[in-house]
């Protein structure tokens, strides 16, 4: 298995984005998520530590499709392979 595509920091934790963590972040985004349920979601302890993981999550990520990311992980792996 090759090395996640991104990781995020947060507090002592680093999160690696994966398809559920973005799952969960969009739906973050799109609703009325509190952050004390992202950070249950995610393993985190409390809202501060959500608050400052989403400070560090770059904006971009926030948007993209489930399925582009598989893809860009998909590519990785793949150049990886080749060397």
């Amino acid at each position: 298995m090759s090395e996640p595509v991104f990781k995020v920091k947060a507090g002592s934790k680093e999160i690696s984005i994966d398809e559920e963590v973005l799952s969960v972040l969009q739906r973050y985004v799109k609703t009325n998520m509190t952050l004390e349920e992202l950070a249950q979601r995610l393993g985190l302890d409390g809202w501060e530590e959500a608050y400052e993981f989403l400070k560090n999550v770059p904006a971009w990520i926030l948007w993209i499709q489930p399925t582009l990311w598989k893809t860009l992980k998909t590519m990785k792996s793949v150049k990886e392979e080749m060397g």
